[in-house]
């Protein structure tokens, strides 16, 4: 029972962090924009690297690219808060009924996983040549983030102690 349960807090938890996520990201609209608009401007990455073909400098894609992000994290988030009420659900089920109802939580965490690893490392880290910016840079966030959601996947995804595998 408290693997089970630490996996409906763990699911819960990130739950609470994409809301907030997505709430400070509207609260704080202009601020967050600024990241993504600077990031695909590439303007504070290396002087004359060759990379600058890349940049987009039309406002149209900054507001594009940052919608699109916040989309994703409403979908996580929304996923996410799904997954742990499915979980809550079984709590008292079954291993195979509990394994099922982790399905939600599963491809909530793999999608929060594929933004911070597409949107953040490779779009903006590898593409937009975020890794060159000391202003700018959200590398080091979303790798943090990328590890959380890997570690808590793995950890829903284990077998419980009595199942055979």
């Amino acid at each position: 029972m408290t693997l089970r349960l630490a996996k409906i807090a763990l699911i819960f938890g990130i739950a609470i962090y994409y809301t907030i996520v997505v709430l400070n990201n509207l609260a704080d609209y202009d601020s967050n924009l600024q990241v993504v608009r600077h990031v695909l401007l590439m303007d504070t990455t290396f002087p004359g690297n060759r990379g600058m073909w890349r940049a987009l400098r039309n406002p149209r894609w900054h507001v594009l690219f940052f919608l699109a992000i916040v989309v994703w994290e409403v979908l996580t988030g929304f996923l996410c808060w799904w997954g742990g009420f499915r979980l809550a659900r079984a709590v008292r089920g079954s291993a195979a009924s509990f394994r099922q109802a982790a399905t939600m939580a599963v491809a909530a965490l793999a999608s929060g996983l594929l933004m911070w690893l597409l949107a953040f490392l490779a779009v903006g880290g590898e593409w937009f040549l975020m890794w060159q910016s000391t202003t700018w840079n959200g590398q080091a966030a979303a790798f943090r983030m990328f590890t959380v959601l890997g570690i808590v996947l793995l950890i829903v995804v284990h077998p419980e102690p009595h199942e055979q595998l």
